[in-house]
C-alpha cells in the first residue's frame, strides 16, 4: 500500500492536549469486524465484551525522562538530547540523538543543569543525528542515574502534546524555542505520571504504550472480579513512534528496532487461553507487534529476549490476538497502518472518518477503538 492512502482530515482541535480526568472515562468506539456494527460507549464498558478466562495482554514498559536540554561548551547553544539507551554502565556511555545535530561533533562537551553539574563528552557518531555520549560523573552508578533523570523530562510527543505556554521562550529573531532546562520550572510540564500506565514496571521507553493509559486501578480490579486474566509483555517504545514516514511505497519503510521481552509466564497464560478457546485481546499496537514477532506456525507464542523491527501494514494476517485496543492515531502513522491491517483498511478508515465527525479525541491522550469479531 501507499503512504498517501492513510491520509485523512484531522482538525487540530480533535488532537487531545490533556488526558481526561479519570483514565477509564475516555470514549470507546467498538468496531465489530463481522457485522460492521459500530457502538459508542465509555472505555470502562470494555469488560462487557469479554468473558471469564479471556486474556488481556498489556505492555508494561515504563517511560523514563529521556529528553534533556543542555548547553554546548563555549557557544552556550541549546541542544536537545534524547537518551535512547545506556551502552556501558561502567563507562557511563549512552546512545543518544541530538538536535540540531550539525552543531555537535566528536570532542564537544555538553553541560546540563543550572550549575552545569552534569557534563557529557561526544565520543562517536552513530547516525546523522545519533551520537555516543560519555558522561563525566564521579560517584556510584545509582547516584549518577538519579542525577541524570532529575535533569530530564518524559518525552511527550510534540506532535500530540503542546508544552504549556510558559515552557517556551524566544530567540533573538523572535522564534519560539524550548526553554533550556536551567530555566524550566516544575509547572512547565504536563503531569508525567499521566503519561505512564498504572502497571508500568520495566523502565526503557521514550513514549508510553498509549492504549494502556485508559486502564485505571478500578477497571483492573473489575477485570479480576470478572475472571479476565492478564499477561504482560515488555516492548520499549522508541523514537520510531515519533518519526514521519518519508517513502510513498510502504514496502521500503524500515522500522527502528525496539527492545522487547516475552516471559515464560506470559507465554503460558496466552497459549493456555488460546488452546482453551478463550479470547486474546492485545492492548495496543506494541502488544500486537510483539505477539506477531514471537508467534510460531502453530499460532502459539514463545519466550523472547531481543529486538524487533517488525512493521505491519495491510494486507496482513494476524495469528494471535482475537481483538485489539488502539487509540485513535494520527494520519500516516505506523500505528494507524497496523490498526488498518488488523481491522481491515476500508472498515477502519471509515470508522476514523466517523470518529472525526462524532468528536472523538485523537493522539496519545485521545479516545480508543476496540476491534472485535
Amino acid at each position: 500500500m501507499k503512504l498517501s492512502q492513510f491520509k485523512f482530515k484531522l482538525p487540530e482541535d480533535r488532537i487531545a492536549q490533556y488526558p481526561v480526568e479519570h483514565r477509564d472515562e475516555s470514549r470507546l468506539m467498538v468496531v465489530h469486524k463481522k457485522s460492521d456494527e459500530i457502538e459508542h460507549v465509555l472505555f470502562k464498558d470494555i469488560l462487557n465484551y469479554f468473558d471469564e478466562k479471556d486474556v488481556f495482554v498489556f505492555n508494561d514498559t515504563r517511560v523514563f525522562p529521556a529528553r534533556m536540554y543542555g548547553n554546548k561548551e563555549k557557544t552556550g547553544a541549546c541542544i536537545e538530547v534524547f537518551l535512547l539507551r545506556e551502552l556501558r554502565e561502567e563507562n557511563l556511555l549512552w546512545d543518544v540523538q541530538v538536535d540540531p545535530a550539525r552543531k555537535i561533533r566528536i570532542g564537544n562537551k555538553l553541560y546540563f543543569g543550572e550549575d552545569n553539574s552534569m557534563v557529557a563528552e561526544v565520543i562517536d557518531n552513530t547516525t546523522s543525528r545519533g551520537r555516543v555520549l560519555r558522561f563525566l560523573y564521579d560517584g556510584p552508578h545509582d547516584e549518577f542515574k538519579k542525577a541524570l533523570y532529575a535533569l530530564g523530562e518524559a518525552p511527550i510527543p510534540t506532535s500530540y502534546m503542546k508544552r504549556k505556554a510558559c515552557a517556551w521562550t524566544y530567540d533573538e529573531e523572535g522564534k519560539a524555542v524550548p526553554k533550556p532546562m536551567s530555566q524550566m520550572e516544575p509547572g512547565d510540564f504536563c503531569d508525567e505520571e499521566s503519561f505512564q500506565t498504572i502497571f508500568a514496571t520495566n523502565e526503557g521507553a521514550v513514549t508510553a504504550p498509549t492504549a494502556g493509559l485508559h486502564f485505571s486501578r478500578e477497571l483492573m480490579k473489575r477485570m479480576e472480579i470478572k475472571g479476565i486474566d492478564r499477561a504482560f509483555i515488555t516492548m520499549h517504545c522508541g523514537l520510531g513512534n515519533f518519526r514521519e514516514i518519508d517513502v510513498e511505497d510502504l514496502t521500503k519503510h524500515k522500522m527502528e528496532s525496539e527492545e522487547m521481552y516475552v516471559t515464560q509466564e506470559c507465554t503460558d497464560i496466552v497459549n493456555n487461553a488460546k488452546l482453551g478457546g478463550h479470547k486474546i485481546c492485545a492492548i495496543g499496537n506494541t502488544v500486537n507487534r510483539a505477539l506477531e514477532t514471537v508467534v510460531g506456525t502453530d499460532h502459539l507464542i514463545k519466550p523472547f529476549d531481543g529486538w524487533t523491527n517488525k512493521f505491519i501494514f495491510p494486507p496482513y494476517t494476524f495469528s494471535v490476538a482475537d481483538s485489539m485496543v488502539s487509540n485513535f492515531q494520527l494520519p500516516e502513522s505506523v500505528q494507524l497502518m497496523l490498526t488498518c491491517a488488523y481491522g481491515g483498511y476500508e472498515k477502519v478508515m471509515a470508522a476514523y472518518n466517523l470518529a472525526v465527525k462524532e468528536g472523538y479525541r485523537f493522539g496519545c491522550y485521545g479516545d480508543a477503538m476496540l476491534i472485535i469479531d
